[in-house]
């Protein structure tokens, strides 16, 4: 029994097969916030996907522009679903240039991540500083006299 090349299939499905996402559920939720377009289009979840269409979407961070080549109502091994697509020369380009500015300028909050500083920590950057006694506080000896 041979398989009939598909016509059709849903967007949805083409990028959970062209491993784009993780599961259908995923595909959906990214196209319905308006994060995948079909041939300039903002698209649903349903919509009716050919070989030749272009799709742009959006990986986390990351923007691709992907030619159709093949349809497959399959998911399978990552190197069978990258012959599902083309990736354009452009969308190629701008990929290695944000990767590019991200090495050379990281995001200053991803230093964070360990989060606030411990009780421990606290007390070993204060050692370092030279302990408390360079610290100001009031207490009651340093008060002023009262004049009665």
């Amino acid at each position: 029994m041979t398989a009939l090349p598909l016509p059709s299939m849903r967007l949805d499905k083409w990028l959970w097969c062209a491993r784009f996402y993780k599961t259908r559920g995923l595909a959906v939720d990214e196209i319905s916030r308006g994060r995948v377009t079909v041939n300039g289009q903002l698209a649903k979840a349903a919509r009716e996907l050919r070989p030749g269409d272009t799709v742009a979407l959006r990986q986390g961070h990351v923007a691709r522009t992907v030619v159709v080549r093949a349809l497959s109502n399959l998911r399978g091994p990552a190197p069978v679903a990258q012959q599902l697509y083309e990736e354009t020369p452009e969308s190629i380009a701008a990929r290695e240039q944000a990767a590019q500015a991200q090495r050379l300028a990281p995001e200053p909050a991803d230093g964070l991540r360990d989060g606030r500083p411990t009780k421990r920590d606290r007390r070993s950057m204060d050692e370092l500083r030279g302990g408390w006694g360079d610290r100001w506080s009031a207490s009651v000896d340093d008060a002023p006299p009262r004049n009665a």
